[in-house]
């Protein structure tokens, strides 16, 4: 069970500068680009480094950031994205206390529900540091930047929206009647996160649907200024 690749043209951050957008109908891929960036900043690399394959193992450096800057969001998507390609690592070394085959499959479902989940959140932190909640008319002689600006944000939170569709899915896949009686204790948040997603307690499509229809006006403000705006 491996993650599906998503296109998604992330930019190398310095400074905050946006990229041109792909078609939203288009799937997004994270610019391999960026290990080369991280790993060069990060110097040489020592004999006994930690060294990732599985699932679990690309799962456990994601982590969050107390400020999140755009640069440490991407470190976190690439990581989730190669925990979603991965394997999974044997069940004796499994997050969860696997026992028996139906819980091996159980687990699996929800691990990449889970990894969805912060898939989209890290997206939705990524587009909020583009995103424009107004178009000031004195923002005006920066019209088409703001309009680049605002056209990364949507390519993020569409982005994210597609994780989402996976998600739900897994989910549901994790709550098939034949594990009802399988609760898997030392992960039970994910257990937890697919019920909210089955009762609708948790929608990130309503989110990012909103997020997408509060982009869009504030575009048309960009788009509606011209020369005797300010």
């Amino acid at each position: 069970m491996k993650g599906r690749g998503i296109d998604c043209k992330i930019p190398v951050i310095k400074g905050g500068a946006a990229f041109s957008g792909a078609s939203p109908m288009s799937r997004y891929r994270i610019i391999t680009a960026l290990l080369l960036v991280f790993f060069l900043s990060a110097g040489t690399v020592p004999l006994n480094a930690y060294t990732a394959r599985y699932k679990e193992q690309f799962y456990r450096l994601y982590h969050l950031h107390y400020i999140q800057y755009p640069d440490d969001t991407i470190e976190n998507i690439y990581w989730l994205e190669k925990a979603a390609k991965a394997d999974f690592a044997n069940p004796l070394y499994a997050l969860a206390l696997i026992e028996d085959k139906e819980q091996w499959e159980k687990y699996r479902y929800l691990f990449m529900m889970h990894i969805n989940l912060k898939l989209i959140e890290q997206y939705l932190f990524l587009g909020n540091k583009w995103n424009k909640r107004n178009a000031y008319f004195y923002n005006a002689p920066w019209k088409e930047t703001n309009l680049e600006a605002l056209e990364t944000a949507e390519q993020c939170f569409r982005t994210a929206l597609v994780y989402w569709t996976d998600a739900v899915e897994y989910a549901h896949k994790s709550l098939e009647k034949r594990f009802r009686f399988i609760n898997l204790e030392r992960v039970q948040f994910w257990e937890d996160e697919a019920a909210r997603i089955e009762e609708k307690k948790l929608d990130y499509e309503k989110t990012i649907n909103r997020e997408l229809g509060l982009l869009r006006q504030v575009r048309e403000k960009f788009e509606a200024m011209d020369e005797n705006t300010y």
